[in-house]
Order: C-alpha cells, then structure tokens, then sequence
C-alpha cells in the first residue's frame, strides 16, 4: 500500500473508532463515505457482473425472452411514480413466489431434515446422547399447549441450561472476532502508519 493510502486508511479507522468517545463529525464522515462507496462499487460490480452481460448483450443478440426480465424491472423501478406504484407489485409477487419455491425446500431439508438426521444418527456415542437431550429439552422449553408442571419443568429447565450455554458460547465468540479484528486495526495503525512496532 502506498504512503498516501497508508494515511488515508489510518485517519478514516481513526475517524471510525471516534464515535467510542461521542457522535462528532469525523465519524458522520468517515460513515458516510463507507456507505458511499459500497454502494457506488456495488453498483458497478452489478452493472458489469449482471445487467450488461445478462440483459444488454443478449438483447443485443437478439435473446427475445430477456424482455420479460427487462419489464420486470421496469415495473419495479415505476415504484418511484406514486400513481403507478401498483404496477411494482408484480415484480414483487414473482420475486417472492419464486424466493419461496426455491428457498421452502432448501431450508426443510438443511434446517430439519438434515438437522434431526445429524442429532439421531449418533445417539450411540456420549456426545450424540448430549446432543440429544439437549434438543429435545429445548423444544420442551418452547412447548406452551401445557404448562409446564411435572415432567415437562425439569425437562424445560434443562433446556433452559442448554440455552444459556449456547449464549454464552455464541457471546464469547462474538466477543473474540471483535477483539481479532480490534488487534488487526491496532497493528495496522501502530505498525504500518507510525512505524512503533518491530518486525
């Protein structure tokens, strides 16, 4: 990275970690000059990855159905004219119709199917039993059709244990990526912008 970029990167990830003290200016900046730019690049990875090598060049070529593509997103952008915003519920009701017939099957098999298959398939082992119970106590605890009296209150209370210590794990390591990335900011600043550490 070049000098005046080094400089560039160290003032706006100061200007960033700024809003730890209050909200002041450098930090409205430096975020909008994030969102800026996400979106401008995006914009152009969209256009030159999607529009003009999956709509412009085929139409060019004279693939006829990448009209209905095109109206579609025609329809879309008439959102913007408030007498003919209900045109833009076509688009919609395909994209959703479409996401739901492709995603519905896809999710019942990798976050049921494939999911009960892995918490069964090991019940031979210590960790497969473990595993097990947790599930099940977990779904008890989220059983409200009885209240929870008799079998179902030890059963909901381990659960509950088993809730705590996914949250606790999850925390930890929501915790830890932040600090990883904490240290890789503070290495670039005091290593490639002041110069203070060795090596």
């Amino acid at each position: 990275m070049s000098e005046i970029g080094v400089w560039i990167t160290a003032l706006t990830t100061l200007a960033i970690y700024s809003f730890l003290y209050r909200d002041n200016p450098f930090y409205k900046a430096a975020e909008y000059l994030l969102i800026g730019l996400t979106v401008g690049y995006s914009l152009v990875i969209s256009v030159k990855t999607v529009l003009w090598p999956g709509l412009v060049l085929p139409l060019v070529g004279g693939d006829l159905a990448k009209i209905i593509p095109l109206v579609l997103g025609g329809l879309m952008i008439i959102r913007l004219v408030p007498k003919l915003t209900v045109w833009s519920r076509i688009p919609l009701a395909v994209i959703v119709g479409a996401g739901a017939g492709v995603s519905i099957p896809a999710m019942l098999k990798a976050r049921i199917l494939q999911q009960m298959g892995a918490t069964v398939g090991h019940v031979a082992s210590l960790n497969g039993i473990i595993m097990l119970v947790g599930v099940i106590a977990t779904v008890m605890y989220f059983y409200f059709s009885r209240e929870q009296k008799g079998i179902l209150q030890p059963v909901a209370k381990i659960g509950t244990w088993y809730m705590m210590i996914f949250f606790g794990a999850t925390f930890g390591y929501t915790v830890m990526s932040r600090v990883s990335l904490l240290i890789g900011r503070m290495e670039f600043l005091l290593g490639d912008w002041l110069h203070l550490l060795g090596g």
